[in-house]
């Protein structure tokens, strides 16, 4: 935030959408202190700073040493034995310059905490954070306490005796179209069937844009007594008047009171504690004792306990059963105390980065009133990183060695370590997500020995909205490579890393270089990618290669983790979504009623008229068969091509010529005005009039039907005047001349402007239920539609057309550029277009989520989803075999709601009487010497093998065997390019080839592939 008040949209964009500017602007008003600048104090500083608090104050005492490499990412060796806070001030004021960072190296006192609204406490002894919660507790001061120790983690939050939350979730407020409401005591509502209202008893709602029992939009929250999936039930409309149509209504949020227990009353209340992993809530019980045990043990040894130490664990199990004869738990958990003390010296970056993305949320939360709080005590562990077999760990082998891998060797000993170093991972995309697995690789030097390696490769740039969540990336980088910089801010990291950064898209056209060399010389691959399509496409490659996969995701404060592990566990999967939620063409046309609806027919406007249309002018000009390719798409589509070709090549709808000056922009954009907002909407109101009725005798306006209303162009208007200046501004631009945003000089021009007048065309009702009538339409219609496309067709086909015409300027849309007109017209579009429709209008902000199709996004989610991913990469390089090892993990943080589930395991299916995951393949080396196989040879090999009689083989669609015996002498290769028709690539190294076995196999069943390796 530059000054109270004012919110920098372009850093905070994608986050706006997470918490909204009301939070934001709650959140620039407050200061936080954060004690303790080790791995997970910066964590939370780093996310904290990154959310746009005013400001942030880090306290530490303690000087940097060499377990706090493992995981506090901004000290270097150089700063070993210098205070954590001072080493680290730089690079924490660097994340973000509208947030005041400032350091604090004494001590905690009364004085100091009073100058904060929330103070976090980090690596604190349990009489400090006593002490300081009483102090913050009498004076509405929001404590919160973090910590870790090895594979084990704590949260604890006190927001005081009363604390307000404004927002539950985040959820938007449910809403929905009425359909009618009864007059009654008590007054039904049904709504729409469309979708499900989503409303709730106890719910408050409004109304608004009720005709007829308009006393409902005066009404303030109404509550709901009763509701099911379409109706619901509210107060005693019975003296109302009768409803006639239309109507919104619309969930009001309420806003409610929580009251928080100090950490003295909590520490005796195991109610409080928030489970998440519930198959472990005997552990988190014991864990909750074992730290308070941790912390006794301290203060009586001084030191924590030793790695591996057999009678360190014996003492701590012995505190922990002392504990108990007050708590009377019915059962503990021996081994996570003892595992517990084997482990409390180790510093891992993946559980600081999680617990520090949770905590940092919870500061947020304190800081804004948005979401719910944890309440009130969170454990966490993830043990099952351990090796499976641990009698191999002997306390002799943890000595520390002064490496920056202490902290890390503290719990996996050094034979872990150098495994680590050896590893070779690809990381696919180094965006938010990807930026904070690269940190967390860095720390736990993943790839960094002599044999190791990572491969990162993002296509984008970086831009100023990624600077909020992508935290290796400052200003002066916007405009590089994102993989680049990330790559050189990691090494700064750790400069032993060994890094390749690349910029290819991942998909076929860059399988010349991850081929399967590529593949096959890596240990596994981690994906921190923004699209289903992309996963879906590295999944397979990493099937096809049995190769494990690291995959996660967020959207706003939603996340979710997955690992998938060669013969183990099920893939990632192809792509179920549907696309059930796409817009009826008819809606977007005729029929909107919602503000997503305007707002994708204006970002389809854009694309139509200055992207698609310039696009098809270059391509008649440049190419011959243009046009009948056009025609063979289909008379609708090539119609709405061709016609768009030649509105712009010679007839536009303004009724002049190809522009020629800035004044001709002008004209077509008022001239296209009046044609989108009054004369389309007159002509759709001279087909159905406001009073029109169905076939069924019901009024066809009714529902989700909204009447639509023209509009009058008022030049006084700013909407229709950001119309005319966005629109004329892109239209000069395809075609090379340039605009103005001088509205007076506009005002001028369109003085002069003849805008054509409405004259209503045929008013065949399209959209009745009589279904003659739609059939005669839609013979009307194909023939209309064939007998225009032989007119452009013959017009397009004149010699001299393409020497009178210039290449155009397409324009691809940006959302993020504010001074591009692209917003500035969607908007303007957008809003007109609800104005037509009696639509609620969206300002810029919320137009450009939707219509630029933006995910929400927030440092927080993005740390704690890469931490838990990185816990199963400890799994995956221990090699852990056991499914019930790993974990599936679903995390919603507005309400603190994490799930933990064991992966599903791989599928097992039936061919020709055989078993089979997805795993399994039939490997063919293609090579016999000198000689390729032949496929002969090849369905004698699987023969052999296998004992499996090819019957049928495909390469990709194309069947390569079905019987033809002159094939079988030709080589695999061979056939292949015969059928195809195409030469292979030289990288494409194996061929997957799809075998069947039986003449009546079920062709549901993919059967194995033939992997046919052709080195």
């Amino acid at each position: 935030m530059s000054e109270i008040g004012e919110i920098d949209e372009g850093l905070y964009s994608r986050q706006l959408y997470v918490l909204g500017h009301a939070a934001m602007h709650r959140m620039g008003t407050a200061d936080v202190l954060i004690a303790g600048m080790g791995g997970l104090g910066v964590e939370i500083a780093k996310n904290v700073i990154l959310s746009g608090v005013k400001s942030v104050t880090v306290q530490d005492e303690g000087t940097a040493v060499w377990t706090d490499l493992s995981s506090q990412f901004f000290l270097k060796e150089s700063h070993l034995g210098q205070n954590r806070a001072t080493c680290s001030l730089q690079q924490l004021s660097a994340l973000n310059p509208h947030v005041s960072v400032s350091d604090h190296t004494g001590p905690l006192d009364e004085d100091l905490l009073l100058q904060f609204q929330v103070v976090v406490l980090t690596d604190s002894s349990l009489d400090d954070q006593k002490r300081f919660d009483d102090f913050c507790h009498s004076r509405g001061i929001r404590f919160i306490v973090a910590d870790t120790k090895g594979l084990c983690g704590q949260l604890f939050c006190d927001f005081g005796e009363e604390f307000e939350v404004l927002d539950e979730n985040g959820e938007e407020p449910a809403s929905a179209m009425i359909q009618s409401v009864s007059k009654a005591d008590p007054g039904v509502v049904l709504c729409t069937d469309d979708r499900q209202h989503g409303f709730s008893k106890g719910s408050k709602v409004v109304f608004s844009e009720v005709q007829g029992m308009t006393e409902l939009n005066s009404m303030g929250p109404v509550e709901i007594r009763d509701c099911g999936k379409y109706s619901f039930r509210i107060g005693d409309t019975s003296a109302f008047s009768q409803y006639e149509r239309g109507g919104l209504v619309t969930e009001v949020k309420q806003p409610f009171s929580l009251r928080f227990k100090s950490l003295r009353e909590a520490l005796l209340d195991h109610q409080l504690l928030k489970m998440n992993d519930f198959g472990k809530t005997q552990r988190h019980n014991t864990l909750h004792l074992a730290f308070q045990a941790l912390h006794g043990f301290v203060k009586k040894e001084q030191r924590l306990p030793r790695p591996r130490s057999q009678s360190d664990a014996d003492a701590l199990l012995a505190m922990v059963e002392e504990l108990n004869t007050v708590a009377k738990l019915a059962q503990l958990d021996e081994a996570a105390v003892r595992s517990l003390s084997y482990t409390a010296r180790g510093n891992l970056a993946p559980i600081n980065s999680f617990i520090g993305g949770l905590a940092a949320q919870e500061v947020i939360k304190a800081c804004s009133g948005k979401f719910t709080p944890l309440r009130q005590w969170l454990y966490f562990d993830a043990l099952e990183c351990l090796p499976e077999e641990e009698d191999q760990l002997t306390e002799c082998s943890f000595a520390a060695k002064g490496t920056r891998y202490d902290g890390q060797i503290a719990v996996f000993g050094p034979a872990f370590q150098e495994k680590l170093e050896r590893q070779k991972y690809f990381l696919v995309g180094a965006g938010a997500i990807g930026c904070e697995l690269f940190k967390n690789f860095a720390l736990m030097g993943l790839g960094a020995g002599e044999e190791g390696q990572i491969t990162v490769t993002d296509m984008d740039f970086i831009e100023r909205s990624n600077l909020n969540r992508q935290f290796l990336f400052r200003a002066q980088d916007i405009g590089k490579s994102k993989s680049e910089v990330a790559a050189k801010a990691v090494r700064e990291m750790n400069p032993r890393m060994t890094i390749i950064a690349r910029q290819d898209r991942l998909g076929p056209d860059s399988e010349g270089v991850y081929d399967y060399n590529f593949f096959m010389d890596l240990d596994g691959v981690a994906a921190a990618l923004d699209n289903v399509e992309a996963r879906v496409y590295l999944d397979g490659r990493c099937v096809q290669h049995q190769k494990p996969l690291l995959e996660g995701g967020t959207l706003g404060c939603q996340g979710h983790t997955l690992v998938v592990v060669p013969h183990l566990t099920k893939s990632y999967g192809p792509d179920t979504s549907s696309s059930n939620e796409a817009i009826p063409l008819c809606t977007l046309k005729n029929f909107p009623y919602r503000i997503e609806h305007t707002l994708q027919w204006a970002r389809d406007q854009f694309e139509g008229l200055f992207k698609q249309t310039p696009e098809n002018v270059n391509l008649f000009l440049s190419d011959e068969g243009f046009v009948e390719r056009t025609l063979g798409l289909g008379d609708a589509e090539a119609l709405e091509v061709l016609g768009g070709l030649w509105s712009s090549l010679e007839v536009m709808e303004a009724g002049g010529q190809r522009p020629t000056s800035w004044e001709d922009c002008v004209s077509w954009a008022r001239c296209k005005w009046e044609t989108l907002y009054n004369n389309d909407i007159r002509q759709l109101l001279h087909c159905f009039p406001p009073k029109e009725v169905t076939a069924s005798g019901l009024p066809f306006w009714a529902g989700s039907k909204k009447c639509p209303q023209p509009l009058t162009f008022d030049p006084n208007c700013t909407t229709h005047m950001e119309y005319v200046v966005a629109a004329a501004n892109l239209y000069g631009q395809i075609f090379g001349i340039s605009g103005t945003r001088d509205n007076a000089s506009i005002r001028e021009t369109l003085q002069n402007v003849h805008v054509p007048s409405f004259t209503p065309k045929s008013s065949v009702k399209i959209h009745l239920t009589d279904e003659e009538m739609e059939e005669e339409k839609e013979q009307d219609r194909d023939e209309a539609e064939k007998a225009r496309l032989e007119e452009l067709k013959g017009k397009l086909a004149s010699s001299s057309l393409k020497s009178s015409f210039k290449q155009m300027y397409p324009t691809d849309f940006e959302k993020d550029d504010d001074s591009n007109f692209h917003m500035d017209y969607i908007v303007a579009a957008s809003n007109l277009r609800a104005e037509n429709y009696v639509i609620p209008a969206a300002d810029r902000h919320e137009s450009k989520r939707i219509a630029g199709r933006i995910i929400p996004a927030i440092a927080t989610t993005t740390a704690a989803v890469a931490g838990l991913m990185c816990l199963e990469l400890y799994k995956l390089v221990q090699g852990h075999q056991k499914i019930c090892s790993y974990r599936t993990a679903y995390m919603y943080l507005p309400v603190t709601h994490i799930l933990f589930c064991q992966p599903t395991q791989a599928n097992n299916f039936e061919v020709a009487g055989k078993k089979y995951t997805l795993w399994d393949d039939f490997l063919v080396e293609g090579r016999r010497g000198q000689q390729e196989m032949t496929l002969g040879d090849l369905i004698k090999y699987i023969k052999d093998k296998y004992n499996l009689s090819i019957c049928e083989l495909y390469y990709g669609s194309a069947i390569i065997y079905k019987g033809q015996e002159e094939r079988l002498m030709q080589s695999v290769s061979d056939v292949v390019r015969m059928v195809t028709k195409t030469d292979i690539p030289p990288h494409e190294k194996m061929l997957e080839l799809i075998p069947s076995f039986t003449e009546d196999e079920d062709y549901m069943i993919v059967p194995p592939p033939i992997r046919y390796i052709r080195l």
